[in-house]
C-alpha cells in the first residue's frame, strides 16, 4: 500500500510540473498559445454596425444660406393709380438649410470590405428644409396708394395683407435655395465629413455615392 502510495505522489508531482512547464513555455512562445475553452468569442460584422452607426445620426445639417429678396405686389382697377389701386415692395430676408436624412438607410447602404480597409456609402441627395423668414429683418421697403385705397384701409383695415407678405417672401426665399447650389454644398460637406469620420475608424478607401433610391 505505501508502494502504490507513493507511486500516486510521484505520478501527481510529475503532472504539475508538466503542466508549469507547458505554461511557462506558452508564456515565452516556445509552444502554441493556451486558449481558454471558456473564453467568449466575438465577430465583427463592420457593414451592419458601421450603418447603424450612421443611421443613429438621424440627418446631418450640412450646409445653410442666407437670402434676401424682393416681393412687389401690385394691385389695380379701373379708375386711375392717384385713386385706386397699390404698389408695395417687400425686402423680405431669411435663411434655409439644406440636410442629408440618414434615418432611412436601406441595409445595403454601407458596404465595407473584408479586411476593413475600403468602405463604399450611398446616401439619399440632400433635401431643402422649409425657408425660414426674418421677420425683424424683414421689412416694407417702399409702398405707394391711391386715395381710396388709404381711405379703405384706414377705415376698414387688411390684417392680412402683411401675413400675404411674409407668406410670399417665404416661397420666394425657398425658391431662391432651390436655384443656389446649397444642395451641393450639403453634399460635398457630408461627404467630407463621413471621410474624415471612417478615415478615423482606420479605413484607408472610402467612396461616398448619392441616389434617389438610396433611401426607402
Amino acid at each position: 500500500m505505501r508502494t502504490w502510495g507513493k507511486r500516486l505522489v510521484v505520478l501527481a508531482v510529475a503532472v504539475v510540473v508538466l503542466a508549469a512547464a507547458a505554461l511557462v513555455a506558452s508564456a515565452v512562445h516556445l509552444l502554441p498559445q493556451l486558449r481558454n475553452p471558456f473564453a467568449e468569442q466575438t465577430e465583427e460584422h463592420s457593414g451592419p454596425v458601421l450603418l447603424q452607426s450612421i443611421v443613429e445620426l438621424s440627418r446631418y445639417e450640412a450646409a445653410s444660406g442666407s437670402f434676401q429678396v424682393v416681393v412687389d405686389i401690385t394691385t389695380s382697377s379701373i379708375l386711375p393709380s392717384f385713386l385706386a389701386g397699390s404698389q408695395t415692395l417687400f425686402i423680405g430676408v431669411g435663411t434655409d438649410n439644406a440636410f442629408v436624412d440618414f434615418s432611412r438607410l436601406k441595409g445595403d447602404a454601407v458596404k465595407v470590405s473584408d479586411d476593413r480597409l475600403t468602405a463604399t456609402i450611398t446616401l439619399g441627395h440632400a433635401q431643402l428644409e422649409p425657408a425660414t423668414l426674418d421677420v425683424h429683418e424683414s421689412h416694407v421697403y417702399a409702398q405707394q396708394q391711391g386715395l381710396f385705397t388709404r381711405v379703405n384701409e384706414f377705415l376698414g383695415g387688411n390684417p392680412n395683407s402683411q401675413q400675404a407678405l411674409y407668406e410670399l417672401a417665404q416661397k420666394q426665399i425657398q425658391a431662391a435655395a432651390a436655384k443656389s447650389t446649397l444642395v451641393a454644398d450639403a453634399e460635398r460637406n457630408t461627404k467630407t465629413m463621413l471621410v474624415g469620420l471612417l478615415q478615423s475608424l482606420g479605413f484607408k478607401n472610402i467612396t461616398v455615392n448619392y441616389a434617389d433610391n438610396a433611401t426607402g
